[in-house]
């Protein structure tokens, strides 16, 4: 069972994926963009984009390896896809082959309800509501299983428990 941590900047996706990952004692795999550009002494490019596209494939692919009962992906390819369509207009087809092929059993879209975070990687305080409806198209058009997690960190977590305890029980 794998379960996909998706949404805007600013929304919760990392805490929600490690709360998740303690209760139910899974595996969680953290976004590898921040990681990369903590590392990054420079402006990032596209190529760094898809460089991290990359890794974070290959570390979600291990972490399926494994062959756990249930995986939790802090953040998955749709983030990296909108991330180079926003800033470069553009996709590689291998992405969009590979969010195809996520095999993700229930996305959880993250609501702009929480406040704003500042975080030097984080770049769109105004245009929280544009991301997330982008999101949501995009899970829409691929017609994936989600749900989208809504209210403060302690509703977002029992929500997404419940969702999960559907699936998994």
């Amino acid at each position: 069972m794998t379960i996909g941590i998706t949404g805007p900047e600013s929304t919760g996706k990392s805490t929600l994926a490690e709360q998740l990952a303690n209760y139910y004692g899974a595996i969680w795999v953290p976004e590898y963009a921040r990681e990369y550009l903590a590392n990054l002494h420079r402006p990032y490019t596209q190529a760094d984009v898809e460089n991290i596209a990359k890794e974070q494939l290959a570390r979600m692919n291990k972490a399926l390896e494994q062959a756990p009962k249930l995986i939790f992906f802090d953040t998955e390819l749709i983030v990296l896809k909108i991330w180079l369509e926003n800033v470069y207009s553009t996709s590689p087809v291998w992405l969009q082959e590979a969010i195809k092929q996520q095999n993700i059993d229930l996305y959880l879209l993250m609501d702009i309800d929480l406040p704003w975070e500042p975080d030097p990687q984080r770049e769109h305080p105004h245009l929280r509501q544009f991301f997330f409806d982008w999101y949501q198209r995009e899970l829409l058009n691929h017609k994936f299983n989600f749900v989208t997690i809504s209210g403060s960190y302690h509703d977002r977590f029992e929500v997404a428990r419940q969702q999960i305890d559907k699936l998994v029980l």
